[in-house]
């Protein structure tokens, strides 16, 4: 198992502005709770100041959203008259683009909401772990058959707040994508989108099933153990704290009208 620890990841955290403050919490979280050696931490991002302003403090690298793929999210439509998944759509694009920023072959993705509060390995004897939930969307299963020609095996729902890729069965799926539709993978995807759904393509159910596929005996998969939150990072005690981590691996702090944006203070 030691081996597996020595393995050295990068970290990307895809964030815009209203996630400044759960950003540096998640920043740390990872820090403490990833047992692997970290490389870098890449924090994804459109032009902002406060962000990069929080990459500073925190000694993360800052990239412009705009230098990870060709694409724009302006020039994404995915929207109706009740829903709006342009952004969230083009976020799951740069997880999966990330590749071209990172410089190991590993690199762990995690939601700028989303606080680990226990530790974390992402390959053990030789396995890659995937922390999974027991439910996903039908409509998920329905784009990955479009794009790859055949089912998934749906072991267990792939999609949590965080996955850990390996580039080189990353490029395998890009490529297995490209070859099959005859354009860039990304483009593909956009294609295989149903936009009358409000959940249309998963990126990481894509991928873990991807994986799982072709081989299904080096895949371990943990609950996923993630509690939703309404409140901020910084409203929780240190004993509070410790009774969560008790029963749950990471916390999710979803955003609504009113968010109290404090930032943690500045350590020396």
């Amino acid at each position: 198992m030691s081996a597996n620890r020595d393995i050295k990841i990068d970290i990307v955290i895809p964030a815009i502005p209203k996630d400044l403050a759960t950003l540096p919490y998640v920043i740390d979280s990872v820090r403490k709770h990833v047992k692997h050696p970290i490389g870098n931490i890449f924090v994804v991002s459109p032009d902002s100041p406060r962000i990069k302003d929080v990459c500073r403090r925190k000694h993360c690298r800052f990239v412009h959203e705009n230098s990870v793929l060709p694409l724009r999210k302006d020039q994404i439509a995915y929207r109706s008259k009740r829903w709006e998944r342009s952004g969230w759509l083009y976020q799951q694009l740069l997880k999966l683009g990330s590749s071209s920023v990172t410089e190991q072959r590993y690199y762990l993705v995690i939601d700028a909401d989303t606080v680990m509060i226990r530790p974390h390995r992402f390959r053990v004897g030789g396995k890659s772990v995937f922390y999974c939930r027991g439910w996903s969307q039908p409509e998920y299963f329905a784009s990955y058959r479009r794009l790859l020609g055949k089912k998934a095996p749906r072991p267990r729902s792939f999609v949590a707040h965080y996955m850990m890729f390996d580039k080189v069965k990353l490029q395998s799926l890009k490529n297995t994508i490209q070859s099959r539709h005859g354009t860039a993978w990304y483009k593909a995807i956009l294609k295989s989108v149903d936009r009358t759904k409000q959940f249309g393509f998963s990126e990481f159910e894509t991928y873990g099933n991807y994986v799982y596929t072709n081989e299904s005996n080096r895949v371990r998969m943990l609950p996923a153990l993630n509690k939703s939150l309404s409140s901020s990072p910084s409203a929780l005690s240190k004993a509070k704290l410790g009774r969560l981590a008790s029963r749950y691996r990471s916390l999710s702090f979803h955003k609504r009208k009113g968010y109290s944006l404090r930032l943690p203070k500045r350590r020396s």
